[in-house]
């Protein structure tokens, strides 16, 4: 098994404050992790130094899809978001445009040239998250849940080995909420990690996983 994620005595600051020390832990391919605690304890502050929105300033090893986050330049901070998928919890969808465009919009953006194949790849992650039948419609027009599915394919489109999800059922019901998170499950069996942040611990009971929290400053591998 490849290592997707590898962090070794990682701090983590946020304007000038200590948020988490001594971070040690990796995520392998296809491993499916929650990241539980309470709010304001570091967990989207972690998150975010995955994708280089928060710079990693010191540790050992802070390393993820290949990219080393200690004094990563910023040139190279685009490519690493492009291999990896990002799941927030108020979607982030462009309402001005159809789901397929929304999902069209990230290819072009992303460098994909060949309409064939845009269109085919567009095909296959809605599949994946099954809405292959709703692609025509609007943001508007999409219950949460399936909002939430298009972001879902959204971050699917470049074939990631990574999806980060923050708190991805946050803003849904508890049934709609399930529904997503035997999804992302059904993602990691098929070899994307997942680290999925939420506060849900009967959901984390419900569908069970590898935990990691974020308690007193420290990530705790429970």
């Amino acid at each position: 098994m490849s290592i997707i994620v590898d962090y070794n005595k990682v701090e983590v600051d946020r304007a000038e404050r200590m948020v988490l020390h001594d971070v040690t832990f990796r995520i392998e391919e296809g491993e499916f992790c929650y990241l539980v605690g309470r709010v304001g304890s570091g967990k989207s502050s972690l998150m975010k130094t995955m994708y280089a929105d928060v710079p990693v300033s010191q540790g050992e090893k802070a390393e993820v899809l290949g990219f080393d986050l200690i004094g990563i330049k910023k040139k190279q901070v685009p490519y690493l978001r492009r291999a990896m998928g990002i799941v927030f919890q108020d979607f982030q969808l462009l309402q001005d445009r159809s789901a397929v465009d929304n999902l069209r919009f990230v290819l072009k953006a992303t460098g994909w040239k060949s309409k064939d194949e845009m269109e085919q790849r567009i095909e296959e992650v809605l599949k994946a998250v099954g809405m292959e039948n709703k692609g025509y419609k609007m943001p508007h027009e999409l219950s949460g849940g399936e909002q939430q599915r298009i972001v879902i394919a959204r971050a699917l489109l470049n074939s990631p080995k990574l999806i980060l999800a923050d708190e991805p059922t946050g803003n849904l019901d508890p049934q709609t909420g399930y529904n997503i998170v035997k999804l992302l499950h059904q993602l990691a069996d098929n070899g994307t990690a997942i680290l999925m942040a939420t506060h849900n611990l009967q959901m984390v009971e419900d569908f069970p996983a590898r935990v990691l929290r974020c308690e007193d400053k420290k990530l705790i591998d429970a």
